[in-house]
């Protein structure tokens, strides 16, 4: 057993030794792929900015790479786990690898998109290896569900982290970037390659660092906002009077609406922000300020 202060980190021999004893195999239908290398997990709990009194909460953490990396930084991880099998080993593991910070460790079994509450104190920043084949759901479930989160820092597949990041205007740019930006502001902060995974993925995986902003100011729901950027996205690079018919009622409406928020009933949707999208919706609803 380790005797030192800081956790052990794992490689590819002890993630794979685990794995085994375990008799775990990384599934697809859940987006699993297991960090092999320490410096990657370094370099993510560095980039996170995350300190000693942080909570952090860790969505998927699997055998515990970023989990014990975590512990040599922050006061604490709330890990949210959907596999039973992996739920139930993690604690052990960190007793094993990082015997003086097991303590501070919790370990929820369930599925993050579906999580209402969490334990212990209230978590201040999102740092994980979200599963690739729901990242962008769960990352806009946990903004909205824990205003708590100051920032964060998650792994995606590549494109993901572009369309998160992405500018108005840009060919990336559409619902997540929105919808992102309504509770945060969102950046690229890098690129991991693929061989630090097992198994190795088949595509690229990218670094999103947000930072919590106050939402946009509106006298509408943010329901009402982000259906209107449902809306405009649904038939993409078609004119915003066309494809907010439906919201509107009529196409008149719908660029009477428009013209009174400012906006160019011909305008498409990847060319606003999302304080032009709020003002929209204001004027949809009939309730402008």
């Amino acid at each position: 057993m380790n005797t030192s202060a800081g956790p052990r980190l794992l490689g590819p021999a002890e993630v794979r030794f685990l794995a085994d004893k375990l008799d775990v195999r990384p599934t697809k239908q859940r987006g699993q792929n297991f960090v092999i290398d320490a410096n990657t997990v370094r370099r993510i709990v560095r980039e996170s900015g995350v300190g000693p009194d942080d909570v952090v909460l860790e969505v998927g953490p699997g055998l515990g790479s970023l989990t014990l990396a975590l512990l040599e930084t922050c006061a604490s991880v709330t890990a949210v786990e959907i596999d039973a099998v992996l739920a139930e080993a993690l604690p052990a593991t960190i007793a094993e690898y990082a015997p003086q910070q097991a303590d501070r460790v919790r370990v929820v079994l369930a599925d993050a998109l579906r999580v209402t509450e969490l334990p212990g104190p209230a978590p201040t920043a999102l740092v994980a290896n979200l599963p690739y084949n729901v990242s962008v759901p769960v990352l806009l479930h946990l903004m909205e569900l824990l205003p708590t989160l100051e920032r964060g820092l998650v792994m995606v597949q590549s494109e993901v982290a572009d369309r998160l990041a992405a500018p108005p205007g840009s060919k990336t740019y559409g619902i997540p970037s929105l919808k992102a930006a309504w509770f945060a502001d969102v950046r690229r902060a890098g690129a991991i390659g693929r061989n630090v995974f097992w198994p190795a993925p088949n595509v690229d995986s990218g670094l999103v660092a947000w930072t919590r902003r106050e939402p946009p100011t509106t006298a509408v729901p943010r329901a009402d906002v982000f259906a209107v950027i449902d809306a405009a996205f649904a038939q993409r690079r078609k004119a915003l009077r066309g494809v907010l018919r439906g919201l509107a009622g009529s196409g008149e409406a719908a660029e009477a609406a428009l013209v009174a928020a400012g906006i160019d009933p011909l305008a498409r949707g990847e060319s606003l922000g999302i304080d032009q999208f709020v003002r929209i919706a204001e004027e949809l609803a009939g309730s402008a300020p």
